[in-house]
């Protein structure tokens, strides 16, 4: 969808997936419902057992010219894919069920609006503050940082469906896959920091440590369909700058994740095969996810 007028801002679908986040998602829409327009909400609940199905419902019947909910399983790149399918806009911004985004989160985003870019705002952790103080283990591509999160990360919708859009088959880092693709093909990630979202950490540390190693899993992933990436990371720098015990723990509970993807699929048809397989671009045919 095009703007009506010169003068007006591009229109922008925001996308979110979500699953059992019955506790935060109000707190979400009405954070994302302040935006400046024009704007969508397309939210994908992965048939979460708690309220999140019907909380998303009540807003989307409170606000139909904005929000519109769809219901499709699997994990977060196959839901984020189903929301691009359905979303309207020029540009596609996503964010997750556990953040809040700052009230000029989408005007701070237009701003850095450019045909052959990727935008990644200015991610705040919010939690105990152990975690807050931990950084993201960061991947070098080109000398370009990939690890922007999807939690505040934006893409030209024409882009997104070029490259594919997620690889549904990622457990986590397929926000890195696709960074990781989108600098491959020849874009630039520009950070705005102005931008900002917050993000909750996970509020235990056994939570905290399994979320690192899902982080880890995730990584062996991407290995095995983009080859050897150990040289790319930024483990000394992390390791020089956060020599705690809790920065340790992660890096071992990562580690396991790592290996155990290793072992669990290395001989089996889960494997990821490597990035010469073409990964189709999402298609509108077949079965329709669930609307409210």
């Amino acid at each position: 969808m095009q703007a009506d007028r010169k003068d007006e801002p591009p229109f922008v679908s925001i996308a979110l997936t979500v699953r059992n986040e019955e506790r935060h998602l109000a707190a979400l829409l009405d954070s994302l419902l302040v935006q400046t327009p024009p704007f969508e909400i397309v939210v994908v609940d992965a048939f979460s057992d708690d309220r999140t199905w019907e909380i998303a419902q009540e807003f989307a019947l409170r606000y139909p010219s904005l929000i519109r909910a769809f219901q499709q399983r699997g994990h977060r790149g196959k839901g984020r894919n189903v929301a691009v399918e359905a979303s309207r806009g020029e540009w596609v911004a996503f964010i997750d069920g556990d953040c809040k985004a700052d009230p000029n989160w989408l005007t701070e985003l237009r701003k850095g609006f450019a045909p052959a870019c990727v935008l990644a705002g200015r991610t705040v952790v919010e939690g105990p503050r152990a975690f807050q103080q931990l950084e993201r283990v960061e991947l070098l591509q080109s000398g370009v940082d990939v690890t922007y999160p999807s939690c505040n990360l934006a893409y030209r919708r024409e882009m997104f469906l070029r490259l594919g859009g997620f690889d549904g088959r990622f457990i986590t880092a397929e926000d890195i896959d696709l960074n990781l693709r989108a600098v491959r093909s020849g874009a630039s990630i520009r950070y705005l920091p102005g931008a900002v979202v917050l993000h909750r950490t996970r509020d235990t540390v056994p939570r905290f440590l399994l979320q690192a190693f899902w982080n880890g899993y995730g990584r062996k992933q991407l290995t095995e369909k983009h080859g050897q990436l150990w040289a790319n990371y930024q483990y000394r720098r992390m390791l020089r700058t956060q020599a705690t015990p809790l920065a340790y723990a992660r890096l071992a509970a990562a580690l396991v994740g790592y290996f155990t993807r290793l072992v669990t699929v290395s001989q089996t048809p889960g494997r990821i095969p490597p990035e010469n397989v073409e990964i189709p671009a999402p298609s509108r045919g077949g079965k329709k996810p669930r609307r409210a």
